[in-house]
Parts: C-alpha cells; structure tokens; sequence
C-alpha cells in the first residue's frame, strides 16, 4: 500500500485561501484515484474532490465546487488540494486517500471505497 503524509493546514480567516500537499510515498502504478476528504468531530466523513489518474479527470462535491480544485504534479508524488474563499464551515481534519478502483468509484467520493489514508491535517477558518 501507499503511504499519504498530508501537509498544509493551519489557520486563516475567512475569505483567505490554503494550499494543502498530500505527498505519496511508496507510490504504486495501481493507484488510479487520489482524494481529499474532510471531517469534524461527530460527523460523518465527507468527500471532497478526487482527481482519477489514468484520464485526469476530477471531481468535486457540491459544497466545494468553484472553490477547490485538486491537482497532481507530474510525477504523481504530490496531490494538492487548493481551497480559496474559505469559510467558517470548511473548518475539518483534512485527510487525502487512494483509490485502487474504476473510475466510477473515484467520482463517487464514497469514503469506504479509499484503501490508503493519510494521518489528517487541521484546518481552521476563522470568521
């Protein structure tokens, strides 16, 4: 399996914007999607955005779209997530996960379909 080290949290006011990295060591050529993910205490995890390697497509929930975007760099070691106009409500843990599956599963942004996870970084916004 690969292993997800996360980088990048930290604490900005609302309106401000954070990079985060998701560095993938171990890489395997059988990772075929990337995610971000998010979550607060006593909440279900939430898919974020997913980026599916083979045809770099990307994929975006709803509460993020047009404010997101997630990316890769050319040699697949680093996944980014870059969150602009953030708001109060972004505030989460903050993790990337990889997906060893289809395409379908990748845009899902289904939790339970992610095999590798990162430890988590904290995000604060505050208003």
């Amino acid at each position: 399996q690969v292993q997800l080290v996360e980088s990048g949290g930290g604490s900005v006011q609302a309106g401000g914007s954070l990079r985060l990295s998701c560095a993938v060591s171990t890489y395997t050529s059988s990772v075929n999607c990337m995610g971000w993910f998010r979550q607060v205490p006593g909440k279900e995890r939430e898919g974020l955005a997913s980026i599916y390697i083979g045809g770099r497509l990307t994929f975006y929930a709803e509460s993020v779209k047009g404010r997101f975007t997630i990316s890769q760099d050319n040699a697949k070691s680093t996944v980014y997530l870059q969150m602009n106009s953030l708001k109060a409500g972004d505030t989460a843990m903050y993790y990337c996960a990889a997906d060893y599956g289809s395409r379908t599963e990748c845009g899902g942004l289904r939790p339970g379909t992610f095999s590798s996870w990162g430890q988590g970084t904290q995000v604060t916004v505050s208003s």
